[in-house]
């Protein structure tokens, strides 16, 4: 079947193609006699209706079914013919044929594009380390042991570090607005959680004390009604609490798991636990050093209908991460269908840079590294054997860590190229939000 190719842009193509009447005609009449075996009608027994009510009943269907998967074939026999690599979905329409006997059909659609790989060693690529020591192991426990911390009332003027509860209410222009109101709020002094004006109104301050302040809102603070603005706040001190953090003992130890209440087991625990998180941390800096350094080692128009799906999916993801906040979507204006425009081209983009690195250099995860990976993700479980299994036991499941074990020997394949400079990061900045 003769079709005819046309490049429309630099990565769509227009392909003219035909599918013979007589072809199609014949397989419906196939399809009708292997229906009407078994198909049921009021008044007829199985096998016995007419050949005509059977096609008066499903002839147009069988009709549109057949015509359907001739024209996919059709378009998978060209695409073969000539030897394309479609990204996306065509858009398939029909077309006067110009020739008796035939149905025409034109299909629009894009390629992938060639990609030409650039000399890795030119990347500027960052390598992330931060040494895991003693002081290290020490800054964790304090973080544990706060998370363990008792409040014990205190009769005295209150100072950072202290849970004050408190009753507040806040105005401008002598009229309380909404959310600048709570009874028995508390929170800690010090800790950052309240604009620096409230904390230093209330610095200083004992129980049953009542005080008023001006609080200045930031111009960038989150509520448009409040930015810039300064509001006046009354509040009163309900109750003053210390802080009394656990020793380190076998108390302690156990409380963290320890049986025995080892302390020096407890610090190998803690060490071990930090080290798995650190190198996974360091991991995940590097990897995002190495993508974004990847995105320039090639030049290449992406395919708008990959961009377009990916948009989607991240609006999706919009949705759904909204919803997990508790935040109704419905009541929010809709998302512009271009706002993921720029994210989404980066991802299609680095995407398709990564998968023509696999394919050149043979990146593809080995069974040996699918397990090793699974089997590190396992150490961080009370039962390393059941996550193992948990893995192993669906595909789906399997393929997510294929995927990041591409990723990784990609990463791989990137520091032995590049010469990455190695930068060290401080434990705080490694350990903090991202």
């Amino acid at each position: 079947m003769a079709t005819q190719l046309e490049s429309t842009g630099s990565l769509e193509r227009k392909l003219d193609m035909a599918v013979p009447v007589a072809d199609v005609n014949r397989q419906v009449v196939d399809r009708l006699r292997k229906l009407s075996r078994n198909v049921k009608m009021p008044g007829f027994r199985p096998g016995k209706v007419p050949m005509k009510m059977i096609e008066q009943s499903y002839g147009p269907q069988v009709h549109a079914e057949v015509l359907s998967d001739a024209v996919s074939k059709a378009f998978g026999d060209a695409v073969a013919e000539h030897r394309l690599r479609v990204a996306g979905q065509p858009r398939i329409e029909s077309r006067d044929s110009g020739s008796e006997g035939e149905i025409g059909f034109t299909a629009t659609f894009e390629i992938y594009p060639e990609i030409a790989l650039g000399d890795p060693a030119t990347l500027s690529i960052e390598r992330f380390e931060s040494p895991v020591g003693e002081a290290e192991i020490d800054r964790t426990i304090d973080i544990l042991r706060k998370q363990r911390v008792r409040w014990n009332a205190v009769q005295r003027a209150a100072e950072d570090g202290d849970r004050m509860t408190i009753d507040f209410v806040g105005r401008i222009d002598d009229v309380a607005f909404e959310g600048g109101s709570a009874q028995g709020f508390p929170f800690v002094l010090g800790e950052g959680r309240m604009l620096p004006d409230f904390e230093s109104g209330l610095r200083g301050a004992a129980v049953g004390e009542t005080r008023s302040f001006p609080v200045v809102f930031p111009a960038d603070y989150g509520s448009a009604e409040l930015a810039g603005k300064t509001a006046q706040f009354e509040a009163t001190v309900r109750g003053i609490e210390a802080p009394e953090l656990p020793q380190v003992d076998e108390a302690f130890a156990r409380q963290l798991g320890v049986a025995d209440g080892d302390v020096a087991r407890l610090r190998a625990d803690v060490r071990a636990n930090l080290e798995r998180e650190v190198a996974q941390r360091l991991r995940s800096r590097t990897k995002a050093s190495v993508m974004e350094g990847l995105l320039g080692l090639a030049s290449f128009d992406v395919p708008k209908v990959l961009v377009d799906a990916e948009k989607q999916v991240l609006a999706e993801r919009a949705i759904e991460d909204l919803k997990a906040r508790g935040v109704d979507p419905k009541q929010l204006p809709p998302i512009p269908p271009d706002t993921f425009a720029e994210q989404a081209e980066r991802r299609v983009r680095l995407g398709l840079i990564v998968a023509e690195i696999v394919r050149q250099h043979a990146l593809q995860a080995k069974p040996d590294q699918i397990r090793r990976q699974i089997e590190e993700f396992a150490q961080a479980y009370e039962n390393p054997g059941e996550v193992i299994r948990h893995y192993f036991g669906d595909r789906n499941r399997l393929a997510e860590i294929e995927a990041i074990v591409v990723e990784q020997n990609v990463v791989d394949w990137a520091l032995a190229k590049a010469q990455p400079a190695a930068r060290t990061l401080d434990f705080d900045e490694l350990m903090g939000p991202r």
